[in-house]
């Protein structure tokens, strides 16, 4: 796990090195000042000015240089950790990128944004302190100790005292609050997992009259988030508390027996030494207090660490072939014995036995109640999912012997959640192609009978589309979505209910327009109405995942009774609207 986090250093190789090497100088620098001390006081004693001199500027010497390299070490450590998580963040948001929908699936989206924010932090908290105070704490206690030893063979005894209660208080604390940090992380997601529900369904939230409900809910999930972590908080609280205290005592031992020690000049100790004991056992405890913090930091974070690697060791269900093929001939679709389920141990097929052959420019209407498998269907020709059993064919080729990129280039669709992004009519638009001019625009704007209301904005193209088209009607929406496919100028495109918030009126204006305007593209027409089906050249009547009929409008009419039977309940509910009620 370590070292997978670690390719993500990088560029930021050398700061990571640099880091210990100014930290190992501070402390060293640190370290020397109150032996220095101490030697001046000698010198003090004996009235030797020359040593005075000499100790007192390598004392000033020794303080210059310890604040410019702790400068150093900070700036280079700051670098380091900012860079390290900068490059942590994109690479997990690139391998994102690369997830199909089967990988997308099994994460949810608050989980993802609790790992891309709060997880990186921990750890990039983490790796600081490890680069920094992890060299800095074990370097200081260990040079401080040693030359507590070396000013009073005794006295530094004191600390075998007060050092094994510390690391006991310490062992406690960390035991009794990382089982408590570990559990909060799912709680992010949750409290995540509420606020971005909220702000998504805002509108139906205010239609409704939710808006006690789900602030309740969300006080309910922060207030579950805060126990846990108040809870964690007190025990911690316990180490400064428990710090001052050795500390304290610590210092009152060596002043009380450093003392006896002087005025018995039973050693070679003066006031001097005295002092730099006491400085020493400042820097000895600080050093396990600051140790203490490292072991918390890093213990919470291996959980986060966890989460990451997580997202960064998940790897695409979708994968090239070596040598794919980087040219679709035509629009031609098969689909040759299809059996395919969401997951390998599911229960039971979301699509069975499926056997159906496309010409290329056709229009082919597929209708069926919902969780007939019309999306998952249409879900295999692009490849956002692979088969279980059997194959699909575009072009005549399998599509998993396509170039994933070309494949999806080839084939657009319209998803039946349509996305729109931050940024302009036209940024969104040349999504479908980069490149595309205004004529261009224009021109797929008008086939999907999207250009007048555009016109219609004061700005008119370069109207700024709010997150996710929230200043736009949902069939103003639908049809941005239908410009930005046909633009992407497809062999295939697919309409994956993508009309259902546009009037028939204008559904029927845009099936004429595209079936005049592409006649060499194959139209798949995914819809709950018929009457955005019944002129197709094919209709795919599906239940159950099952194909049950395959006809012209006329055909199922006489041949099928699903077809039929929702044929007849649309009209009548038609006729019923048309004569304002009545049979």
């Amino acid at each position: 796990m370590i070292k997978r986090l670690l390719g993500s250093i990088r560029e930021y190789k050398k700061e990571s090195i640099l880091t210990p090497i100014f930290i190992i100088i501070e402390v060293g620098m640190e370290v020397l000042i109150p032996l220095l001390i101490n030697w001046f006081g000698g010198c003090l004693q004996n009235g030797d000015g020359k040593g005075m001199l000499i100790y007192g500027l390598l004392m000033v010497l020794s303080a210059g240089i310890s604040l410019i390299a702790g400068m150093i070490a900070g700036r280079t450590c700051a670098k380091a950790a900012t860079g390290f998580s900068k490059n942590l963040r994109h690479d997990m948001f690139e391998n994102v990128q690369g997830f199909s929908f089967a990988n997308i699936d099994k994460f949810s989206t608050s989980s993802l944004v609790t790992r891309l924010t709060t997880d990186v932090n921990n750890v990039q908290m983490a790796y600081m302190m490890i680069i920094r105070t992890a060299i800095r704490s074990p370097l200081m206690f260990i040079f401080s100790v040693a030359m507590s030893f070396y000013i009073s063979p005794t006295l530094p005894a004191i600390f075998c005292v007060t050092i094994p209660v510390l690391a006991f208080g310490i062992i406690f604390i960390i035991k009794n609050a990382m089982p408590i940090f570990k559990k909060v992380f799912k709680k992010y997601d949750n409290l995540n997992e509420s606020v971005q529900e909220n702000i998504k369904g805002m509108r139906v939230v205010k239609a409704y009259v939710r808006e006690d409900y789900e602030t309740k809910k969300f006080k309910d999930v922060s207030g579950d988030l805060a126990k846990d972590f108040i809870k964690a908080e007190k025990i911690l609280a316990l180490n400064n508390p428990l710090m001052q205290f050795c500390l304290n005592i610590s210092l009152l031992l060596i002043a009380f027996f450093g003392s006896q020690i002087i005025i018995s000049q039973t050693q070679n100790l003066n006031v001097f030494g005295l002092t730099s004991l006491l400085t020493y056992s400042l820097q000895i405890l600080m050093s396990l207090q600051m140790l203490s913090m490292i072991f918390v930091m890093i213990t919470l974070s291996l959980e986060s660490a966890r989460r990451i690697v997580e997202v960064l060791d998940e790897k695409s269900t979708l994968t090239n072939k070596e040598n794919a093929i980087t040219t679709v001939n035509d629009g031609t679709i098969e689909f040759n014995n299809v059996n395919f389920r969401y997951y390998k141990n599911a229960e039971k097929n979301i699509l069975t036995n499926i056997n159906l052959k496309i010409e290329s420019g056709k229009t082919v209407g597929i209708i069926g109640g919902t969780g007939s498998g019309k999306t998952s269907l249409v879900n295999l020709i692009s490849r956002l999912y692979d088969v279980s059993e059997g194959e699909v064919k575009v072009g005549g080729i399998n599509v998993k012997d396509y170039d994933m990129e070309v494949l999806r280039e080839k084939v657009a669709v319209v998803l039946q959640k349509n996305v729109l992004f931050s940024g302009t009519i036209k940024e969104n638009l040349r999504w479908g192609d980069n490149n595309a001019t205004d004529e261009e625009l224009i021109k797929a704007c008008k086939m999907a009978c999207a250009h007048e209301f555009i016109t219609s904005f004061p700005n008119g193209y370069d109207t700024f589309i709010e997150q996710g088209g929230a200043n736009v009607s949902g069939g103003q929406k639908q049809r941005l979505c239908i410009a930005r496919a046909i633009l992407k100028k497809p062999k295939v495109i697919i309409f994956d209910d993508s009309t259902s918030a546009v009037d028939m009126k204008t559904d029927a204006m845009l099936r004429k327009a595209i079936k005049t305007e592409l006649p060499s593209v194959t139209k798949i027409i995914v819809a709950q109405r018929i009457a955005s089906v019944q002129d197709a050249d094919v209709i795919v009547v599906m239940d159950g995942g099952e194909i049950k009929s395959v006809g012209t409008h006329e055909e199922l009419l006489q041949s099928s009774e699903i077809y039929k039977e929702v044929y007849t309940s649309q009209h009548k509910m038609a006729d019923f609207d048309e004569n304002g009620g009545e049979n």
